[in-house]
């Protein structure tokens, strides 16, 4: 071969080794999703949490021209499926669905297997809602009232379910015992589903859930709400009360829920993400579908979604420590 040949050679193999090292990248970018993705929620199925999943899986599916599907992996309060999406693959593949366990649980745990702000890349907040404090249809409790009365009664006698220690409805309640002087022993369980059960089984007197969590049974009338926690009466609630109407000052909460990526997830990935997720929660039948649920859209997308949890996480940390809530 001629030396001139040889040299065009080597700058034709240069070059292509040059674009070789270049391309995967790229095709990787314009190729996802190459497979189907995870929307990991880290409770069990049948709370508000799964629920709101299970609604925006179909539509982005479409939108990403892959299958979405739902993994459920609770426990710990939630620590486990967070534990598991911070541990990710950060390909765009796995995603997670949380709730306001996300910005309580760092102050809750003495450990916990993620980092609220360097572990995920936020997407978007899906909704918000009340959190509700109801007793099973057949309870002798027929309001709020009568329900602190007994608890002042009978210290401790009363119980009452939650979706797990340190959730926004068990913080709710125990805002509630702070202010109105009351105790009422906690019954934590593994999600809102189980608790609900609980509710419905006689187990527990009462529960303290997320309006989306236990929306079913209100309209079938199998759980009679007493109070909700919101700054105003919501639609498909209009006879409950707030708790400021009914003298409990500075016990607002809600529960809300949300999407994140792992935190290395591209921005490409994250912005694509967010942009079909807004647009999902812009349609008309998907925000009825939200509001029947019990948990209107928020959608705020990865800013407002990033401000919440910088706003919250403190803010619970307070909540915690008033209440003297631990968790082993």
């Amino acid at each position: 071969m001629r030396p001139g040949a040889r040299s065009i050679v080597f700058c034709r193999r240069g070059l292509f080794a040059g674009c070789a090292a270049v391309l995967p990248s790229r095709v990787a970018r314009a190729e996802w999703p190459e497979r189907s993705v995870t929307l990991l929620v880290c409770f069990p199925p049948g709370g508000a949490t799964d629920v709101l999943a299970r609604l925006i899986a179909p539509p982005l599916g479409e939108a990403l021209g892959k299958p979405v599907v739902v993994e459920n992996r609770g426990g710990a309060g939630g620590n486990i499926g967070m534990g598991a999406a911070a541990r990710a693959q950060p390909d765009g593949h796995t995603l997670l669905v949380t709730s306001s366990a996300f910005v309580v649980n760092p102050s809750l745990y003495r450990s916990i297997p993620y980092d609220p702000f360097r572990d995920f890349a936020p997407i978007t907040t899906l909704g918000a809602s009340p959190n509700v404090i109801a007793v099973p249809a057949d309870s002798p409790i027929r309001d709020f009232a009568q329900l602190l009365a007994e608890a002042r009664a009978r210290p401790d006698a009363l119980n009452y379910a939650s979706p797990g220690a340190g959730t926004t409805p068990h913080l709710a309640m125990e805002i509630i015992k702070i202010r109105a002087g009351i105790a009422i022993q906690h019954v934590p369980f593994s999600g809102a589903g189980p608790a609900t059960q609980a509710a419905l089984a006689g187990t527990v007197q009462a529960i303290s859930a997320a309006q989306g969590s236990i929306a079913p049974q209100l309209r079938s009338g199998q759980l009679r709400p007493l109070a909700q926690t919101g700054k105003r009466r919501v639609p498909d609630l209009p006879d409950t009360p707030t708790l400021e109407e009914l003298g409990i000052r500075d016990a607002e909460s809600e529960t809300f829920l949300a999407l994140f990526a792992p935190a290395a997830t591209p921005a490409a990935i994250v912005a694509r993400l967010a942009r079909d997720t807004l647009a999902i929660l812009g349609r008309a039948a998907i925000q009825e579908r939200f509001r029947v649920a019990g948990a209107p859209v928020v959608a705020d997308g990865p800013a407002g979604l990033r401000d919440r949890v910088a706003r919250e996480v403190p803010l619970w940390r307070d909540v915690i420590r008033e209440a003297r809530i631990t968790v082993e």
